[in-house]
């Protein structure tokens, strides 16, 4: 770790941390309230992939269905409108509504080559993103003057690393420029996650492997085909394994490559001063864990 000791961090004149979870458990809650206190920089995982590598596939996934409506098939062809996303820190939705999801297409389905093409596509840009990591981190301090800085993960990450491999490539690159902190979730908050997945299903990016087996699952489970199957209910379906496959990876980046921090604590940051006692408290009992002290 690049903060050996609790000490370390606190006396640290540029503070660089990375930030991993599952969506919902606090990464841009407290990366907003660092980035108000001035000092901080934000780097958003999520919006790298929506603005810098899947802008494109993003606004011409949009053309393409305004090309079905005569109306504004004729004000493009004419370049008489112009059709991009919206993407903020606080609204990626252009991402998940490109992502989609699998299933009958007259409930808004995609077939599934078309849907795993686009799950490559995602992993692709946030490998590509995460990796950017050590380029922003340079670009906060030499351009805008930011001291310290923090990256806000996707829920994804842990699908696309092998934490228990010392040379794999990502976390090595990752673990050199920044303190991994995985934020982690009790019970109670995984039974909130689920239920607000519930509501709301969102698209989501899985490891190949993983989303062929429960695809694969589900359709011989309900005895049905590609075309049948209802995108929200697959994904609400997916969802909760997803949380299962999705925690010991996150342990394990914890374990080799960072520290952990509980959800519970991550919610009661409300200062600058607050997280740095929360990131020094985590860095000690590491230490401690692992021997080192």
């Amino acid at each position: 770790m690049i903060y050996q000791t609790a000490q370390d961090w606190l006396d640290a004149p540029r503070k660089r941390v990375l930030l991993f979870a599952m969506s919902g458990l606090g990464k841009t809650h407290v990366s907003h309230i660092l980035r108000g206190h001035g000092d901080w920089f934000h780097y958003s995982i999520d919006y790298r992939i929506g603005t810098r590598y899947m802008g494109e596939l993003i606004a011409d996934n949009a053309k393409r269905e305004a090309m079905k409506v005569p109306f504004l098939r004729e004000l493009l062809l004419t370049d008489s409108i112009y059709i991009g996303s919206n993407i903020t820190f606080d609204n990626l939705t252009p991402v998940s509504t490109y992502l989609g999801k699998p299933g009958d297409p007259a409930k808004g389905g995609l077939p599934f080559a078309e849907y795993t093409k686009r799950q490559d596509q995602f992993r692709r840009a946030e490998e590509s993103a995460l990796r950017d990591t050590p380029f922003f981190i340079d670009r906060a301090q030499a351009l805008y003057e930011y001291p310290h800085f923090i990256c806000d993960t996707g829920g994804s990450i842990c699908e696309w690393v092998d934490a228990n491999d010392p040379a794999d490539p990502i976390l090595r690159e990752l673990s050199q420029a920044a303190l991994m902190v995985w934020i982690e979730g009790s019970e109670t908050h995984t039974q909130e996650l689920v239920a607000r997945f519930d509501k709301a299903p969102k698209p989501m990016a899985y490891e190949p492997a993983f989303l062929l087996r429960v695809w694969q699952e589900y359709l011989r489970e309900n005895n049905c085909k590609e075309g049948d199957v209802d995108p929200d209910t697959f994904i609400r379906w997916t969802y909760a394994q997803a949380l299962a496959h999705r925690q010991p990876r996150y342990r394990a980046m914890a374990d080799n490559w960072g520290v952990t921090v509980q959800a519970q604590d991550v919610a009661q940051v409300m200062t600058t001063s607050d997280f740095d006692a929360l990131i020094a408290d985590a860095i000690t009992k590491h230490n401690h864990a692992s021997g080192r002290m």
